[in-house]
């Protein structure tokens, strides 16, 4: 799995004028919570690029004073008119403590239903898991090969061993549905011929 190293300075300072002062120099505060003890520190808003503008799910590993931090992203927050990245929490992964992460789906697998002719539509692109640090990867392997022609895949679907999937068990993740000219050609079919 990708991890993205960050480095990053311990916060001495708090208070508006002090996260003033930490973002006008292009850094971001940040927090690193989930472990012994709650770690407040800066890093610049490059570092955190390779993390946040991402669909892959990664691991950051934060040097902060000569100590590593393992984490995973939990939230961030953007400058409303701006569109800056002006905080980020991060989780420090704990070896026997379970997280909650949200993992990409990826389909793999060529439909039944897409070679009859229908189109996949996929309608979740992840989803929320609670496992150890340990079971955390990339992404979730969906196969899609046995998707049929007007029939949907669900949460309840999806195989993810070591893993407590968070999402509602019958939202429907993917499904394969009919293209207009499969609608016209059956129509076709069903409607007899005229005479002449």
């Amino acid at each position: 799995m990708k991890t993205v190293t960050i480095e990053g300075q311990l916060r001495t300072e708090f208070g508006k004028k002090a996260t003033r002062q930490i973002r006008s120099q292009e850094s971001v505060p940040a927090v690193i919570y989930g472990g012994a003890q709650e770690i407040n520190f800066t890093a610049t808003a490059k570092a955190f690029k390779p993390l946040v503008y991402t669909a892959e799910f990664q691991l950051a590993e934060v040097n902060i004073a000569g100590k590593n931090y393992k984490c995973i992203l939990k939230d961030l927050q953007f400058d409303k008119v701006s569109d800056a990245l002006i905080h980020v929490d991060l989780l420090e992964l704990v070896d026997d403590k379970k997280v909650v992460a949200t993992l990409p789906l990826k389909y793999t697998g060529n439909s039944v239903g897409v070679k009859d002719g229908g189109k996949l539509v996929t309608k979740i692109k992840s989803i929320k898991v609670k496992t150890l640090p340990k079971h955390l990867r990339e992404n979730i392997i969906v196969d899609i090969t046995n998707l049929a022609l007007n029939t949907n895949l669900r949460v309840e679907d999806i195989k993810a061993e070591h893993m407590e999937i968070m999402n509602s068990p019958r939202i429907p993740i993917a499904s394969v549905v009919m293209t207009r000219q499969l609608k016209q050609e059956e129509a076709a079919a069903a409607t007899p011929a005229k005479k002449k």
